[in-house]
């Protein structure tokens, strides 16, 4: 069922990137809806393959839950990048590594019902060495670990960030169809 979308009767900037919304939807209900415009250019997330069947992750210090995570190499896009250099960038940055074949496999929204912000998936193959500076305080821990074994990375405590494990599983399937590394497209 195709649903129209609410008409905008007005957008009031409430300063730091929030908004109110004056909404009227098809059955003429109205409501004043709140949401976060996303600061930037938004983000990537790099499912990194280092050999087939091998993903590398990164374990780094999370400030929000105050312990080491698990998790994909990321970053933002910085101004007057597409998705695929940011996600080259940041590999060389936090993994040491470039990337020959990159590949923007879908977008991801964090809270599509409250924040515009959208995080590009990105498939890396034909890895080489090559390191960036980056902005980490630390070095990163690089941890290769088998697709096959996603089951139990989701199960660890360590390893939490919804985009990282959605973008593990949808890397996992997407390779499980094109076996040769590329798209049909």
């Amino acid at each position: 069922m195709s649903m129209q979308l609410p008409l905008i009767h007005g957008i009031t900037d409430r300063g730091d990137g929030r908004e109110e919304l004056d909404l009227e939807f098809s059955n003429g209900e109205r409501r004043t809806y709140r949401r976060q415009r996303a600061r930037g250019n938004g983000a990537v997330v790099i499912v990194a393959i280092a050999e087939p069947g091998v993903v590398l992750l990164t374990r780094e210090y999370a400030c929000g839950l105050h312990r080491y995570e698990l998790g994909l190499p990321r970053g933002r896009i910085d101004d007057g990048e597409s998705p695929l250099q940011a996600a080259n960038r940041e590999l060389k940055e936090e993994v040491g590594f470039g990337a020959r074949r990159l590949e923007v496999l879908r977008t991801l929204s964090l809270v599509p019902s409250y924040m515009d912000h959208v995080t590009h998936l990105v498939l890396a193959q034909d890895l080489y060495p090559e390191c960036l500076p980056g902005d980490e305080p630390e070095p990163l821990q690089v941890v290769p670990w088998r697709l096959d074994a996603l089951d139990e990375l989701m199960l660890r405590d360590e390893c939490s960030e919804g985009r990282a494990l959605a973008a593990l599983f949808i890397a996992r399937e997407w390779l499980a169809r094109n076996p040769d590394g590329t798209s049909d497209a």
